[in-house]
């Protein structure tokens, strides 16, 4: 029997960053995803939110390119619709199959941090 919400604190906390994250990638991703300009001051709140943001913390972004545009666009379109199915399945206590199908996303980064612990990292085996 699954507990209720109320009865899963921690759940409850996953449920909100995800919401949270469900709306930067909403906000923060998609506009440079889809090209919309945000490099000076908008009437538009979504652009102007980025503006704030990128003038004022990461410079990059204002201008973003083609790599950082493939990468917020992995966040608007594939991570987006998991964060959606996440925040459910913890509201409604769906039991999913999320460790197995998404440890190798945790687990290869961190092989790749050790593969790469040392300089020259492809002069030696591992």
């Amino acid at each position: 029997m699954t507990l209720p919400l109320r009865e899963r604190r921690v759940d409850l906390f996953f449920a909100v960053v995800f919401c949270a994250f469900t709306v930067t990638s909403l906000i923060s991703d998609l506009l440079p995803t889809i090209g919309v300009d945000f490099s000076r001051p908008s009437g538009n709140f979504f652009a102007q939110s980025n503006y704030w943001y990128a003038h004022d913390a990461d410079p990059l972004f204002m201008k973003p390119p083609v790599w950082m545009r493939i990468v917020t666009g992995l966040s608007a379109f594939v991570y987006l619709p998991f964060y959606i199915v996440l925040v459910a399945a913890l509201v409604k206590g769906w039991n999913a199959k999320f460790l197995p199908f998404n440890l190798p996303y945790v687990l290869i980064p961190l092989l790749l941090l050790v593969r790469m612990r040392k300089p020259m990292p492809f002069t030696r085996r591992f």
